[in-house]
């Protein structure tokens, strides 16, 4: 039963959470959390401050020593807004590998937005189809849309409660006019993006993170039964809160002495945002972006089915979306990659390619044409650029990269040692890389005419040549020329020679 553990650094906290993969399911095992501010500075100059970084790589070092004591196997640590903006990030990144062997991800918000809904749907009940996700952090605020768990939407915006606290609320209690401007830069964030956020009138919002919870919390104080915050509700809190002095909301129930420094901010987006966007009422959740982190873990640990429903959606909804945005041709794209799926199962005993290369064929094949957008000349370059830097939901930088190493190959260059597509890949997966684009090949090959003229393949293996029987429903010639070219390359990428025969 492996053991993940789940590192959150925020922007104003950060968070550990280590559970144990049991049955499909995730047991929590442990939970930690505690406010460095790392993001404070940052919105002030721009730069991380050696004060803030020093107390985070303090946190990290306890967090890691908890880990080895729990025996994790795997860790994912995630930086969020402030790492995102701060010119010294990687100043910090260095300082906590140094500290403690992590390495530090720093994520887009985009890709925040992705695991905070992963962590969410994998484990919350969403009666309705349509759901709104707000997660406020301190460096910055993201809302997704989604229905029937696919992401429609989604935008990340600078409304961290640190952020605006800094930038906004130099007075406490803050002054009339500083609301003011507050709640009006609040409004033209959202009026940016308001058409790509429009809801149905049934929709479920679901939000997050410390400031939600503290929300929560003084609301349910007086109405314990409630299982929702009316936003009239959420309206008057936020009014309330804004006229105390900080002491007085240090001593209110569940919100705490470093939450009460940042909460007239937070609640005042929250707040804002219901009107804003006519919600009728918004639904705390506990859950956030620690637990989309272990799902994802939990997910690629040896494809657990339990948890890939959710990732494999938002991976195949995030690929067609960049297909249509760069004008590919799905169909072809869809019977390539049928035709490399099919390639990877039957030639597994020669190619020895590891289970998780049948899935980043199935992207390659369906954004090998990406380039073509830009130029059709050198579009196979193109594309490995485009596919390499586009936000693919569900995929990591290093899993992005190889994607792109494949697809780069597909024209007439073939993969190197020396090439940087190959270099840049992990040094693990470079002696891959040959023998899975020598497959992605051939199946471009045997849809060489665009007309679906294969119907299917199937192999038999002796110690002298693969025996590659073709189905075909009309003829095939071009795709029999295409397949003769492609053999030396699959004979020098796998050792063994390959024999065409059609069925």
């Amino acid at each position: 039963m492996p053991v993940f553990a789940a590192v959150d650094v925020g922007s104003n906290s950060v968070r550990l959470k280590i559970a144990r993969l049991v049955r499909n399911r995730l047991e929590v095992l442990h939970e930690d959390r505690e406010v460095t501010r790392l993001g404070e500075a940052v919105f002030r100059s721009g730069a991380l401050s050696p004060k803030a970084m020093e107390h985070t790589i303090r946190v990290l070092r306890r967090f890691h020593r908890t880990a080895q004591a729990m025996g994790v196997n795997r860790v994912r640590v995630a930086a969020t807004s402030a790492a995102r903006d701060a010119r010294n990030a990687s100043v910090f990144r260095e300082w906590v590998r140094s500290a403690t062997g992590w390495e530090l991800e720093v994520i887009s918000g985009l890709e925040e937005g992705r695991l905070i809904h992963l962590g969410v749907l994998s484990g919350t009940k969403v009666r309705s189809r349509s759901l709104l996700l707000i997660d406020l952090g301190g460096g910055s605020c993201e809302l997704t849309r989604s229905e029937d768990g696919h992401i429609i939407n989604m935008v990340s915006l600078p409304l961290g409660a640190v952020r605006l606290t800094q930038e906004f609320l130099p007075h406490d209690p803050p002054k009339a006019k500083e609301l003011a401007r507050l709640r009006e830069f609040i409004a033209e964030e959202i009026r940016r993006v308001e058409h790509r956020l429009d809801g149905r009138a049934n929709e479920t919002t679901i939000v997050t993170s410390g400031t939600a919870a503290a929300l929560a919390a003084v609301y349910q104080s007086r109405n314990p039964r409630a299982r929702t915050l009316p936003a009239a509700a959420v309206a008057r809190v936020a009014a309330k809160l804004a006229r105390m002095p900080l002491r007085r909301r240090q001593a209110m129930q569940g919100i705490g002495v470093r939450r009460a420094e940042i909460i007239v901010a937070g609640a005042t987006v929250f707040a804002s945002l219901a009107t804003l966007l006519r919600v009728p009422s918004l639904r705390y959740s506990p859950l956030g972006l620690r637990d989309g982190i272990l799902a994802q873990m939990a997910a690629d640990y040896a494809h657990n089915q339990g948890f890939r429903e959710h990732i494999t959606r938002q991976r195949e909804d995030s690929i067609v979306a960049l297909c249509r945005r760069y004008g590919v041709d799905i169909r072809h794209a869809t019977r390539v990659r049928q035709l490399v799926e099919s390639l990877f199962h039957a030639l597994r005993r020669v190619h020895g390619l590891a289970p998780e290369y049948r899935e980043w064929l199935s992207a390659a094949a369906m954004l090998h044409e990406v380039g073509a957008y830009v130029n059709r000349a050198g579009r196979f370059r193109h594309g490995y650029y485009i596919i390499s830097h586009s936000e693919i939901f569900g995929y990591t930088p290093e899993q992005r990269h190889i994607i792109a190493a494949l697809a780069r190959y597909m024209g007439g260059t073939l993969p190197a040692p020396e090439d940087r597509a190959v270099r840049l890949a992990p040094a693990a997966e470079r002696p891959c890389i040959p023998r899975a684009v020598a497959l992605l090949r051939l199946a471009s090959a045997l849809d060489q005419s665009r007309r679906g003229n294969i119907t299917g393949v199937s192999a038999r293996i002796s110690a002298a040549a693969v025996h590659l029987r073709v189905l075909t429903r009309r003829s095939a010639e071009l795709e029999m020329w295409a397949l003769a070219k492609e053999s030396a390359f699959f004979k020098t990428a796998m050792g063994v020679a390959i024999e065409v025969m059609p069925g």
